[in-house]
């Protein structure tokens, strides 16, 4: 049995979106991060194409506390008469304010056909051991040098994290939330980049004692 490379980190910031679908034009955010929120604040860190991150837990390590955001929406989903004026639409959120998480995840090799790799990918991992350690004692790397990929950011991309590095010896968990999530996006794109729109959620989620596992 192939041995088990996991990563974590810790993420904070001033505010964070993790967008309920069935919340429509006035978003309402999930009490914590979805699967696929937490893959992405990682490979925003070091993203490979060989290998995938597969989030398996979050903890919630602040208050959980909603505010309301308002903000101007200026893209293309626009009514047409607004976009025809140049006028912006006013976008009412439901958000979390003072945030802090910590994320675990496991590495494992992708299961993206051979075919779909570049050629410099195919070469880096005909060329090591073990891709999956590779990835991992990068990673740790990256984190302590405060290198990305791409900006981390806290669901929505204007919610830039103001920490985001190693577990911190003050960080404790709130083990007093304990909350239950009837339904929960899971993912959206199931093979990252590669992938066509295909949500899925999962259901009947429960946070315990300040813990979320994504684990199946």
């Amino acid at each position: 049995m192939d041995k088990t490379h996991s990563i974590h980190l810790e993420i904070s910031g001033p505010s964070a979106m993790w967008t309920r679908p069935d919340t429509g034009d006035a978003p309402v955010s999930y009490p914590a991060p979805t699967y696929s929120a937490v893959k992405g604040i990682f490979e925003s860190i070091l993203w490979i194409q060989s290998v995938e991150v597969v989030p398996t837990k979050v903890e919630i390590c602040s208050p959980v506390t909603y505010h309301t955001y308002t903000t101007n929406y200026g893209g293309p989903l626009r009514k047409s008469k607004l976009m025809n004026i140049g006028s912006s639409f006013q976008l009412l959120a439901t958000v979390l304010i003072n945030v802090c998480y910590r994320v675990y995840a496991d590495v494992r090799l992708t299961r993206t056909p051979e075919g779909k790799l570049s050629e410099k990918t195919k070469v880096w991992t005909r060329s090591t051991l073990s891709p999956q350690h590779a990835y991992q004692e990068i990673f740790f790397r990256r984190l302590k040098r405060g290198q990305n990929h791409v900006i981390p950011c806290l669901g929505w991309k204007e919610f830039v994290p103001n920490d985001v590095g190693l577990f911190r010896e003050e960080t404790k968990v709130c083990a007093d939330v304990n909350l239950s999530i009837p339904s929960m996006l899971y993912q959206s794109f199931s093979e990252g980049l590669l992938s066509k729109f295909s949500p899925s959620f999962r259901h009947d989620l429960k946070i315990e004692n300040g813990a979320l596992s994504y684990a199946e």
